[in-house]
């Protein structure tokens, strides 16, 4: 729900994994049939070759799939066999007959070689080739069963590989999503360019510097008058198509305030990208979350957690996490504003959504759009219900709702103590045991009975993971959200929706052609 570098790339990975698997777990089915069969009715393929009627196909282009429904094929045939044989193969390996194993592998091969020809060239298995092959692996078969390799040993041993094979299965779907995640995580070498031609610029132009430390006397960053946006990010492009896009489409982006925090690694780029281009007037603050004293151990459990964690090499870096829980500390971070709009780097707002700030939020801290449809995204699927605290606080059947577009009434969130209570949660988390990763669940437990469900309209979600959004709902949103993997500026990105990213990329700057479009 609106992570900005969420877990699952490489599904074509998982997708060729998974049809490796179905393809060996039919083979083994297919097998204990035939074993079935030979035990209780005898051995179908010792039946002598010369009394086999092979149909004959003269046909130009061959049909394989009828080819193989006939039960009087060649085709058909040799694939019973190979699957017989390949059930045999295991089992000759497990009880150490490496010679017979030895011998079945190399008939299977063989036989996967012909029907592989038959099946490029379209035309049937070349029975002159084929019916050594089927009489040598009949030989085989008919020894294996000899050693008393019966349905029982093979019914046991394909137990045991199956149960390997699901084990491979699981860790092969763990290994993807961590992938997954460090790729999303990994900074492009396009937005990597773009950040060290900004820093060189800022080294280099110490005026840059003194710009920035006069707009934070600017007034026009405490007063309630204006449309104040917080955005917490540490790439610059996507930031600044989140910001360009928000103007151009604003009646009046003079009155627009954009409150941005970075880390202190990207903070002279975002700084100085923001400083030398001109987004329609609005007025736009950096900030690096170094800089926020008030962040500290003794006053945030998740930074205490953080500073006490061993760093792993599958632990986010602690700025992103940090990055990533500033929007529990809206009113702390603007103590003089009364609303806020937050917006996630992966937006991009197409319409005027100024309108949030006069949503009547009816008492509520967080106006959001629910994503519950029928009985998924509920609670249940986020928070671990098992644990008794959970279950005896919250409704496992109550909707959940998204980050990525949200107006807080900071006002209301003061008087509920809304930061205490993510605090309380954060404290009770400290083993990981109350909910699944990411911002999403902490916020459900933090605004719990304090959200105002807002039209769908206002945030359509899923351009980085969903191939089939009706383009009807996208056209029609207020803001559309590259949620999951395939983000926009990334190479993997969705190439139906790109564009709509990309039209608000500002495609003449010089360092925007070198890094983006000259690689």
């Amino acid at each position: 729900m609106g992570g900005r570098r969420a877990g699952e790339l490489r599904r074509p990975a998982r997708r060729r994994r998974s049809g490796r698997i179905c393809w060996v777990l039919g083979f083994f089915i297919l097998a204990l049939f035939l074993l079935f069969i030979v035990q209780f009715h005898g051995d179908p393929s010792l039946i002598p070759l010369q009394e086999i009627e092979l149909e004959d196909l003269t046909r130009e282009s061959l049909n394989f799939t009828l080819e193989l429904l006939s039960t009087t094929s060649t085709a058909r045939q040799m694939i019973d066999q190979v699957s017989l044989a390949k059930a045999y193969i295991i089992i000759a390996k497990e009880h150490g007959n490496l010679n017979l194993a030895w011998e079945l592998s190399s008939f299977v091969r063989n036989s996967q070689g012909l029907l592989s020809e038959s099946i490029t060239t379209s035309k049937p298995v070349n029975s002159e080739e084929a019916l050594p092959i089927i009489s040598q692996l009949s030989r085989l078969i008919h020894k294996a069963q000899g050693l008393h390799y019966d349905i029982s040993t093979t019914i046991t041993t394909l137990k045991k590989h199956v149960k390997a094979l699901e084990e491979r299965a699981v860790a092969a779907v763990v290994q993807s999503a961590e992938l997954g995640r460090l790729a999303t995580e990994t900074m492009p070498k396009e937005v990597h360019c773009m950040t060290l031609r900004l820093t060189e610029d800022w080294f280099e132009n110490e005026l840059l510097e003194k710009m920035a430390k006069e707009k934070k006397n600017s007034q026009r960053l405490v007063d309630n008058n204006l449309y104040h946006f917080c955005v917490f990010s540490d790439n610059v492009m996507s930031t600044s198509v989140l910001v360009n896009s928000t103007v151009s489409n604003a009646e009046h982006p003079q009155q627009l305030v954009f409150h941005i925090v970075t880390d202190e690694v990207n903070y002279r780029a975002m700084t100085a990208w923001f400083l030398k281009n001109e987004f329609k007037g609005c007025t736009i603050d950096v900030t690096k979350i170094e800089d926020l004293i008030w962040l500290k151990a003794s006053y945030s459990p998740l930074v205490k957690q953080l500073s006490e964690a061993r760093e792993s090499k599958y632990m986010s870096p602690k700025s992103i996490v940090l990055l990533n829980h500033l929007r529990f500390y809206l009113p702390e971070m603007h103590p003089s504003l009364e609303k806020v709009v937050f917006l996630e780097d992966d937006v991009v707002v197409q319409k005027d959504i100024t309108s949030l700030f006069t949503l009547d939020m009816h008492g509520n801290v967080i106006g959001a759009v629910e994503t519950c449809l029928e009985t998924s995204h509920r609670l249940y699927d986020y928070l671990n219900f098992s644990n008794p605290l959970i279950r005896s606080r919250f409704d496992p059947q109550a909707c959940a709702w998204a980050f990525g577009i949200n107006v807080f009434d900071l006002i209301e969130w003061k008087k509920v103590n809304a930061t205490v209570k993510y605090h309380y949660w954060q404290e009770r988390n400290e083993d990981q045991n109350l909910w699944k990763d990411g911002t999403l669940s902490a916020g459900l437990l933090a605004f719990y009975g304090l959200v105002e469900p807002i039209d769908r309209r206002w945030h359509v979600m899923g351009l980085g993971s969903e191939l089939d959004i009706d383009e009807r709902l996208i056209e029609s949103a207020a803001a559309v959200h590259f949620t999951g993997d395939m983000k926009p500026w990334l190479r993997l990105g969705i190439t139906r929706y790109k564009h709509l990213w990309q039209q608000y990329l500002n495609l003449t700057h010089p360092y925007v052609q070198d890094c983006f479009l000259g690689v």
